[in-house]
């Protein structure tokens, strides 16, 4: 979960957003060239409850990026955003999420790209990983942890407190503070709640082991939701931990280390 504020220098969209069809369901993004380099295209996945511009935009990921030398693409996930909203808890399963993911990369062409998700989207990127293994140039997962494995980190009320009647007293702090920012966003509650409700499948040691993608992991040392980064890491027979001191799920994610950190090990991989 990220803040909804705009960084400063930072536009709320940087480019108008495009729809496509993605097996029936129409998913919005944005496709930013790269400011020279050699203009290798990577696709961000944002986490819940946000969307391409809070999580991407705000936090100058996508500026960064371009003047990096990359084509940056970012969808608003199914439900999220300006993407088409789904009420049903089995639509939002992580391997249809990644299908949205794999058909907006063929819908521009490409056959390889990579890929970067935070929390929710990481979650979505790694299915991406493990099922198309030769789509995935590079892994690069923000915001979750070993708690991809064992299936902690958020509380299950979290949709019962995004369904309940305005003013309704939430049954934890991350509960109401998950309902605080989707109405912050705009966000259609609803939706959120059947997402949340399906999204948080886990990967098993086995299949985490059988992704051999150059992988990186980055986490910050506050985050409560994530779990280990270095666990994580550790599953994976290509993957590193990039710790991030004294960063929580939602501030992690716009730290400048971070973005250091990914932009060394892109320039690393092969």
């Amino acid at each position: 979960m990220l803040r909804p504020l705009t960084a400063r220098g930072a536009r709320l969209h940087v480019e108008t957003m495009q729809t496509f069809d993605s097996d029936g369901v129409a998913i919005a993004y944005i496709d930013v060239p790269a400011k020279g380099g050699t203009g290798d295209p990577i696709l961000l996945i944002h986490g819940f409850a946000s969307n391409h511009a809070v999580n991407w935009v705000n936090t100058l990921w996508v500026k960064f990026l371009s003047e990096a030398g990359y084509r940056v693409i970012a969808l608003d996930n199914r439900g999220h955003g300006q993407s088409e909203k789904l009420y049903a808890p089995e639509a939002y399963g992580a391997d249809l999420m990644a299908g949205d993911a794999l058909r907006l990369l063929r819908h521009l062409g490409l056959e390889r790209a990579d890929v970067m998700g935070y929390s929710m989207g990481a979650r979505i990127a790694a299915y991406l990983a493990l099922d198309y293994p030769d789509v995935v140039r590079s892994l690069l997962i923000g915001g979750l942890g070993f708690h991809l494995v064992d299936g902690r980190g958020l509380p299950q009320n979290i949709a019962e407190a995004l369904e309940a009647p305005p003013g309704t007293p939430a049954p934890n702090p991350t509960a109401a503070s998950f309902r605080m920012f989707a109405e912050q966003t705009k966000s259609d509650l609803k939706a959120l709640a059947a997402c949340i409700r399906c999204s948080r499948q886990t990967l098993s040691r086995a299949e985490l082991s059988a992704i051999d993608t150059p992988t990186l992991v980055s986490v910050g040392t506050l985050d409560t939701v994530a779990g280990s980064g270095s666990e994580l890491a550790r599953l994976m027979p290509n993957a590193r931990a990039l710790d991030l001191p004294g960063r929580d799920h939602s501030t992690a994610v716009g730290d400048k280390l971070h973005r250091q950190g990914v932009l060394e090990f892109l320039a690393q991989r092969p």
